[in-house]
This record gives C-alpha cells, sequence and structure tokens, in this order.
C-alpha cells in the first residue's frame, strides 16, 4: 500500500508543479503588457511635452508678428502725431498711441512668458530623450528575460508531462480513476498528508482511532471532513524514500 500512496503522491507533486508552471505561464504575457503600458504612458506624457512645446513655438511666432505690427502701427502713429495742429486730434493720436505702447507692452510680457516655458520644455525634452531612449531599452531587456522565463518553463513542463503519463501508466487503474475524480472536484488537490493529527488541506484534526489506523498504513484512507485522500506525512521513511526516488 505503501507503493501505491507513493505513487499517487508523486502524480500529485507533479500535477502541482505543472499547474503552478501554467500559472507562471499566464503571467508572462501579463508582465510584458504592464510592463508595455507603463512605457506606452510614460512616452505619451513625453509625447504631450513635446506637443505644448509645438504650440508654444507657433504662439511665440504670432506674438512675434503682432509686436512688429505693433511697432509698425506706432511708428505710423508717431508721425501722424508730428504732423498734427489741432489740440483735438493730437489728444486722439496721443491715446491712439498710448494704447498702442500698452498692447506692446503685455504682447512683450507674453513673449518673455512664452519663451520661459519654451526654454524649460526644451531643457526637459532634451533628458526625455534620453529617458525614453533607457526606457526602450529597460523594456526590451525585461521582455526579453520574460520571454527566457517561459522557455524555461516550457521545458519543464514537456519533462512534467511525460512524467505524468508515466505516472498515468504505472498507478493502478482503479486509484488513478479515483484520483482524478477528486482532483477534478477539489480544485486539483487529491491526496495530501496529515500532519499532527491534522489534514493539511482542510485543517480539521482526524479522530485519534482513525489517526491511528492511517499510522499504519494498511489501507488507503480518506479525510473525514474533506474526503481527500490521505496519507501520514511524518513518516520519515515513507519522506526519504520520496526523496529517493
Amino acid at each position: 500500500m505503501e507503493e501505491k500512496i507513493s505513487l499517487l503522491v508523486k502524480l500529485q507533486v507533479c500535477d502541482n508543479r505543472i499547474r503552478e508552471i501554467l500559472r507562471q505561464k499566464a503571467e508572462g504575457p501579463r508582465r510584458i503588457g504592464k510592463l508595455k503600458e507603463e512605457l506606452d504612458a510614460t512616452e505619451s506624457k513625453f509625447q504631450a511635452e513635446n506637443d505644448r512645446l509645438e504650440m508654444l513655438k507657433t504662439d511665440r511666432r504670432h506674438i512675434e508678428q503682432e509686436i512688429q505690427e505693433l511697432d509698425s502701427s506706432m511708428e505710423k502713429s508717431s508721425i501722424k502725431l508730428a504732423n498734427i495742429k489741432s489740440n483735438k486730434e493730437y489728444k486722439a493720436a496721443s491715446k491712439e498711441l498710448e494704447e498702442l505702447e500698452q498692447n506692446k507692452a503685455l504682447s512683450e510680457d507674453r513673449a518673455i512668458q512664452v519663451m520661459e516655458e519654451i526654454e524649460q520644455l526644451e531643457r526637459g525634452s532634451s533628458e526625455n530623450k534620453a529617458k525614453q531612449a533607457e526606457l526602450r531599452e529597460k523594456f526590451d531587456r525585461d521582455r526579453t528575460v520574460i520571454e527566457k522565463e517561459i522557455e524555461a518553463l516550457d521545458k519543464d513542463l514537456a519533462g512534467l508531462e511525460t512524467k505524468r503519463t508515466e505516472l498515468h501508466r504505472t498507478i493502478d487503474p482503479d486509484l488513478l480513476k479515483r484520483y482524478l475524480f477528486l482532483s477534478e472536484r477539489k480544485q486539483g488537490q487529491a491526496i495530501i498528508s496529515v500532519i499532527g493529527g491534522v489534514c493539511q488541506a482542510c485543517y480539521m484534526g482526524l479522530p485519534p482511532q482513525k489517526f491511528n489506523e492511517l499510522i499504519k498504513g494498511h489501507a488507503l484512507m480518506s479525510c473525514p471532513n474533506c474526503n481527500r485522500m490521505i496519507y501520514w506525512g511524518e513518516n520519515e521513511q515513507f519522506q526519504r524514500a520520496q526523496e529517493n526516488a
């Protein structure tokens, strides 16, 4: 009976490892997707700053043109003012020139603000280009690492599936049928150890008499609470046999 239990435990270990590998494999694309999302978000931020920079450059050109037009208007207004004879016309022309000067001052203030922001964004743009190159290199490295991990997992998985097939052929058909039935209904855990009289799946204690029968190992027993197949996990001889197998 110990040999039969040993084979079932080996199959359970094999199946547990297969499930874990499949979980890790599924995580691989998600990890790569998350890295790509982070890269895209950073690049979108950089692009938004570049778009803002181009918009400000366009604004600067418009303001510079506006100032040139105001200078031209002021020059004409000054010539007009110099040739005026009447006080009424002089006051009107003076007011017009004053308004032009005020508008020019406002435009010049806007130009200074725009140029300061442009300088700041241009400095950031240079830094962003270097950061973007670094981030892309890091993404490529991380993606390569994950892809190699998946390749290694595929190799391990192929070996485990071969081992599982061999165990299926070796295990008694009735026991295998029982194992597969329980595995399907117990989240993949068909057989579990009992340590200190406690089932390590449902963590319920076995009645003393049942635990004593389990220690004797004369029959394959089930947990009275969760119905999984159970074995005595503190059997040192059994543990050594498992390790050496």
